[in-house]
């Protein structure tokens, strides 16, 4: 700890990026395929349109995207990586992980790589590790992504989730911090009792195999959104609060909160117990949807490339995701 009990960053962000496919879906679209309409979406969720991968592309496209444009803003050269770390519940194939194949993109010869699955909580566990290992003088610099393509996972025919997601890929390069710049605390929790409220069978082996395919709809996220939004509400407040108090700074010290895009109202809940004025949180989710691990990510880089975050602000993010699993950080840029 530091001068007023303010904790010295190990770690710092030294670059940003994000990738999102080309292909955008409107909520009138949907209004063409599914029981919906623009104002129900907007109404419940702040979502306006989202943008869908296409045919022939892949989750580690999009990560291999975001990590040039977050190299290139640190002015670090892959083969610098120490380690690539990269949370996703949509990888490329079962193996090898996909964290694998964009190190072999990248040329990052020096990197171990890996994913965690974490569901949207995905960046937030992936920076508490790569901010860790920083800390403890195992790696000098570190490449931590998100990216989901759920819409690969997304029943269409159900108007309470097909209307929610989206896709994309967000990246950051960590780097040991040398002055009050950085990330300043880290909080990561889950909670298993919980586990179907919001799920997805998919290929596990909890599910009906047929000839390696899942059983018809095991393949789909399934939630039941009221009780996921009950939890979602109390846990993001809390641990907003945590990573707050383990920073030792004050609510009052934060210049900016960058939350997970999952719903407006699950947003505005966050910024009301942290007191925080609409005119200081980043929102981004009527143009993407829920894009899960990579959603803080994305924000973060266009906040920013667009000059709204600003060199000597601080920060606080927070997530919640399916399990439970949630995640909160604390960062002076």
């Amino acid at each position: 700890m530091t001068e007023r009990g303010r904790r010295a960053p190990a770690a710092r962000i030294v670059g940003t990026g994000h990738s999102v496919p080309d292909q955008i879906v409107t909520n009138r679209d949907l209004e063409r395929i599914v029981d919906t309409s623009d104002d129900w979406i907007t109404t419940r969720t702040g979502i306006k349109e989202r943008r869908i991968i296409q045919q022939g592309q892949k989750t580690s496209d999009f990560c291999i995207a975001a990590a040039r444009s977050a190299l290139e803003m640190a002015d670090v050269r892959a083969e610098e990586l120490d380690a690539i770390i990269l949370a996703t519940i949509s990888p490329d194939m079962r193996f090898p992980a996909t964290a694998i194949i964009v190190q072999g993109a990248l040329g990052a010869v020096n990197a171990a790589a890996w994913d965690i699955s974490a569901t949207c909580s995905g960046f937030m566990f992936s920076l508490y590790q790569g901010e860790a290992m920083i800390a403890l003088g195992r790696a000098r610099k570190v490449l931590v992504i998100g990216a989901e393509m759920l819409t690969l996972l997304t029943d269409w025919t159900d108007r309470g989730t097909c209307v929610l997601f989206g896709d994309g890929a967000g990246a950051a390069v960590l780097a040991a911090a040398s002055d009050d710049r950085g990330i300043l605390s880290t909080y990561i929790g889950t909670s298993g009792d919980q586990v179907d409220l919001l799920y997805c069978i998919g290929q596990g082996t909890q599910g009906s195999l047929n000839n390696g395919q899942p059983a018809n709809g095991e393949r789909y996220i399934r939630m039941n959104g009221n009780e996921v939004f009950r939890h979602a509400v109390r846990t993001m407040g809390r641990a907003a609060a945590e990573a707050v108090a383990r920073s030792g700074l004050t609510a009052d010290d934060i210049d900016w909160l960058v939350p997970h895009q999952a719903n407006t109202r699950i947003i505005d809940a966050t910024a009301e117990r942290m007191n925080m004025p609409p005119e200081r949180v980043y929102v981004n989710i009527s143009r993407y949807g829920n894009t899960s691990s990579a959603s803080i990510p994305i924000a973060l880089d266009e906040a920013r490339r667009t000059g709204v975050i600003k060199d000597g602000q601080v920060v606080l993010t927070v997530a919640f995701g399916g399990g439970f699993t949630w995640g909160s950080a604390v960062i002076r840029f």
